[in-house]
């Protein structure tokens, strides 16, 4: 993969506060969030303990890891982990319950 060689710039969104950040291609959304001064919840940082758990109001993401720590019900529903997701396309997300 050449993500890392010509990343593109999305932009975030976090609802329902409709905080902004740079959503950058070669980094998780979870990196781009922090970067952005934004504060999400967050633990493990590698798919497992779902202290990230959103829902992927609108765009896509994608991941690097065969299977990240969601449901296939969950992913149909739209939720991500942030933590491991990679955006395809501006993105807007809410913190799960």
């Amino acid at each position: 993969m050449s993500h890392t060689n010509h990343p593109a710039l999305f932009m975030g969104q976090t609802q329902p506060d409709g905080q902004s950040f740079d959503a950058w291609s070669n980094q998780t959304l979870l990196m781009s969030m922090e970067q952005g001064g934004l504060n999400w919840p967050s633990s493990c940082r590698n798919g497992t303990c779902r202290t990230c758990f959103s829902k992927l109001e609108h765009g896509q993401v994608r991941y690097e890891i065969e299977w990240p720590g969601l449901s296939s019900e969950e992913k149909e529903d739209g939720y991500i982990l942030p933590c491991v997701a990679y955006p395809c396309s501006d993105v807007q997300l809410r913190a799960g319950d």
